[in-house]
């Protein structure tokens, strides 16, 4: 059995992120999104909060043991806040919980005390490809072993702050099946394109990243030479969607209940309304069971439980239509208001519809 009860150490740090989101990030949000731009000020600040360094362990300069079910909680409080930010944020865990997972003994102290230690750097990772059916599991980047070393090809979409990284995690196909290689930005093959335009996450930076015969030393392939099974990093980036696509849902719930609690139309309150309340409660619903689910398979993936990748994409897929759903009735909830920019829902429903692809872009 497992509890439903957060630990002491939970409590305290879900409490320092809501704090930050609400004070920081979503005070911040609107602006950032319209200048296409989150102040360093704010990020540093999300960074000393110490999410990451929590998840490493002091032999590599953190100050904790990694569970996947404490940054859910994390995740999810963050992007309560705003989603942006919190990818921002938590671009450094791209690099560093890879490697954490899945890395050499060599390269975790290599890599990770810099990252842990230090203040926010933009460590990445190039993981989308331009293409309608991307698939983790099946890239079009690929990695060919030749004269000792691996050379990679391919084109990556959606990169974090790629314009001024130093390091990257680069995922490719390597015989059929997807490795990891750390890749250092100013290798010869690589070109950073222009900043790529979106939807929502406009204060995020991404770049497209081309690799034109990137030659990569053999030991840089992430586990060492003869690499490392990815399954642990794909579930990571499948809760670290489930987990904020809830965070979003829930600052779009929450604010559309207490505008329709507060809203008269023709003298009486929109909640009143039996279509809005039902609305309401089908929004919170939801809600309630993609968060579950996501604890859920945090907890079998932290237990090593059988089937807990399987568990793990379910509640990534069931968070993509439940946040689509949400954030899209919190618009309809305050009709006219909620198309116009002085309302955050607006953002939150572009933010939301983003989580069908933004896999690749958050790890926890």
């Amino acid at each position: 059995m497992y509890s439903f009860e957060p630990s002491e150490e939970q409590k305290m740090l879900i409490d320092a992120i809501n704090r930050y989101a609400v004070n920081d990030l979503r005070r911040h949000a609107h602006d950032a999104d319209e200048e296409s731009d989150f102040s360093k000020e704010v990020i540093e600040k999300g960074w000393e909060l110490g999410v990451l360094q929590a998840s490493i362990p002091e032999a590599y300069g953190g100050f904790g043991e990694h569970s996947v079910l404490t940054g859910v909680l994390a995740a999810e409080e963050m992007a309560y806040g705003d989603l942006a930010g919190t990818l921002a944020v938590l671009t450094p865990a791209l690099f560093a919980l890879p490697i954490l997972a899945c890395g050499s003994e060599e390269q975790k102290q290599t890599y990770l005390p810099p990252i842990a230690e230090g203040e926010w750097q933009p460590f990445t990772a190039a993981c989308i490809e331009p293409f309608f059916d991307f698939d983790l599991l099946d890239m079009r980047t690929t990695a060919e072993q030749k004269n000792g070393a691996f050379v990679i090809r391919g084109e990556k979409i959606w990169v974090p702050f790629a314009n001024e990284a130093e390091k990257m995690i680069v995922y490719a196909n390597l015989e059929g099946k997807t490795q990891a290689f750390i890749v250092d930005l100013h290798t010869q093959g690589i070109r950073v394109g222009e900043r790529q335009k979106t939807m929502g996450i406009n204060a995020l930076p991404l770049y497209q990243v081309v690799l034109d015969e990137v030659i990569v030393p053999a030991e840089r392939r992430l586990g060492g030479v003869e690499g490392q099974d990815l399954s642990p990093v794909v579930d990571s980036m499948h809760l670290a969607m489930a987990a904020m696509a809830v965070g979003v849902s829930r600052a779009a719930f929450e604010y559309s209940r207490d505008y329709a609690k507060e809203r008269e139309v023709f003298g009486v309150k929109v909640a009143q309304k039996q279509a809005i309340a039902f609305m309401l409660a089908e929004m919170v619903t939801e809600i309630e069971a993609i968060r579950l689910l996501t604890w859920e398979a945090s907890w079998m993936v932290d237990n090593n439980k059988e089937g807990a990748s399987k568990q793990a994409y379910l509640a990534h897929m069931g968070a993509m239509d439940m946040a689509m759903m949400v954030t899209d009735r919190a618009v309809q909830i305050l009709g006219g208001h909620g198309y116009i920019r002085e309302h955050p829902v607006e953002l939150w429903m572009r933010n939301g519809r983003g989580f069908a692809m933004l896999t690749g872009l958050g790890m926890i």
